[in-house]
C-alpha cells in the first residue's frame, strides 16, 4: 500500500448490504470485490450479466488467494456474498427495473457507491433524449438513489451514499440552457466540458441532497478516484492529447491501477471513523477542495430543480418519493 493513506482493513456483517453501479470492471470490481472480502453483501449492479458472472468468478478466485496469504481484514467465508443485478445507466427504464426487484426483495440498504460512468463520449443521445454523459453518469444514478433512499432511511444507523466523481468537474460550466449540449454538432461538441460537467453535477447532488438528509441516517459523500487506467478510457482512444496524457502519467507513476484507484471509494464506503460524515470530497482518502462553481448553492439548488423536472416528465420521480427526497 505504501505510504499514502488507504481504507481501514474492518469486519463487515453479511447482513450489510452495499450496492456497487458498474461493478465488473476496473474501480467498481475493485470496490465490489473488497468490501465483500470483508464480510458485506455486495450487488454488483451491471449491464450485462455474462460480464459480471466471469466478474464473480475471478472475484472469488482472488478472495481464495487472499485468504491463502492470511491477508488482514479478509473474512474467512467460504465463498463471497456477491450477486449480480441488471441495471443499465444508459436507460432509465432499466433503471426503475432494478429499482422494482430489488424493492421486491425485502431487503434493507446501507451503501450505494455510484461508480458507473462513461468518460468523454462522443455527442450521444439516450432513448429518454438526454446527453448520454449526462444520464449515465448523474441522471440514472440521481434516480437510483431517490427511490432506494426510502430503504436506507429505514435500515439503520450510518447509511451512506459514495458519489464517484472526478477533478474533471473543475472543467465544467453551469448553464441550464446548454446542459444537454443540443445547440452543437459532432464537430463542435465539447467532450471534456461536458464529461466535466457531469462530474461536477454528482458533487452539487451531495450538497443539495445532504441538505435535506442532515437530520437523518444517511450521509452522502463524493470523491476523485485518481487518474487511473481502466475501461473508460476507451471513449477516448480517438482523442490523441489524453492518450499521451494517460501514457506519461504511467511513465512518471501518477497513474494509478484499479485496486489504487478503488482506494478512495471502499474508504468512504467502510471507514467507521467517516460515520456522519457529509459534504467531503475525497482525493487519495483525504478531503479535497471543489471549485467555486461547484460549491455555488443557488447552482445546485437550480441544478436539483432541473433535474426533477426531467424525471417528472416520464413519471419517474413519484410525489412520495420527491417528500422522501425534501425530508419529509
Amino acid at each position: 500500500m505504501g505510504g499514502h493513506q488507504s481504507f481501514p482493513r474492518v469486519t463487515l456483517l453479511k447482513e450489510r448490504v452495499v450496492i456497487v453501479t458498474g461493478a465488473n470492471t476496473g474501480i467498481g470490481y475493485e470496490t465490489a470485490k473488497w468490501i465483500a472480502m470483508m464480510g458485506a453483501t455486495v450487488i454488483l449492479a451491471c449491464r450485462s450479466e455474462e460480464r459480471a458472472r466471469e466478474a464473480m468468478t475471478r472475484m472469488n478466485a482472488e478472495f481464495e488467494a487472499e485468504k491463502d496469504r492470511k491477508t488482514e481484514g479478509v473474512v474467512d467465508y467460504p465463498e463471497l456474498s456477491i450477486e449480480f443485478m441488471k441495471l443499465d445507466c444508459a436507460s432509465l427504464q432499466s433503471v426503475m427495473d432494478f429499482i422494482k426487484e430489488f424493492k421486491n426483495s425485502g431487503r434493507q440498504l446501507h451503501v450505494l457507491v455510484c461508480n458507473a460512468g462513461i468518460g468523454l463520449h462522443k455527442q450521444a443521445y439516450t432513448a429518454e433524449g438526454y446527453e448520454l454523459m449526462f444520464q449515465v453518469n448523474y441522471l440514472s444514478q440521481y434516480l437510483l438513489a431517490a427511490h432506494l433512499l426510502p430503504i436506507m432511511k429505514n435500515s439503520g444507523e450510518d447509511c451512506r451514499i459514495v458519489l464517484v466523481s472526478s477533478e474533471a468537474h473543475r472543467f465544467s460550466e453551469f448553464n441550464l440552457d446548454r446542459i444537454q449540449g443540443k445547440q452543437f454538432n459532432d464537430q463542435n461538441f465539447g467532450r471534456v466540458l461536458f464529461y466535466g460537467n457531469s462530474k461536477a453535477f454528482q458533487i452539487m447532488q451531495m450538497f443539495s441532497m445532504n441538505r435535506r438528509l442532515q437530520n437523518s441516517n444517511v450521509t452522502v459523500v463524493s470523491l476523485h478516484p485518481g487518474i487511473v487506467d481502466t475501461e473508460v478510457t476507451r471513449n477516448f482512444s480517438d482523442m490523441k492529447q489524453f492518450a499521451v496524457f494517460l501514457s506519461l502519467s504511467k511513465l512518471v507513476g501518477k497513474a494509478k491501477n484499479p485496486f489504487e484507484g478503488a482506494e478512495t471509494s471502499i474508504n468512504a464506503a467502510v471507514n467507521p471513523e467517516l460515520k456522519g460524515v457529509r459534504d467531503v470530497y475525497y482525493c487519495d482518502c483525504k478531503p479535497e477542495s471543489i471549485s467555486s462553481t461547484v460549491r455555488n448553492t443557488q447552482n445546485q439548488e437550480g441544478l436539483w430543480e432541473y433535474t426533477q423536472d426531467c424525471l417528472k416528465k416520464g413519471a419517474f420521480l413519484p410525489d412520495d418519493i420527491i417528500k422522501c427526497l425534501e425530508g419529509e
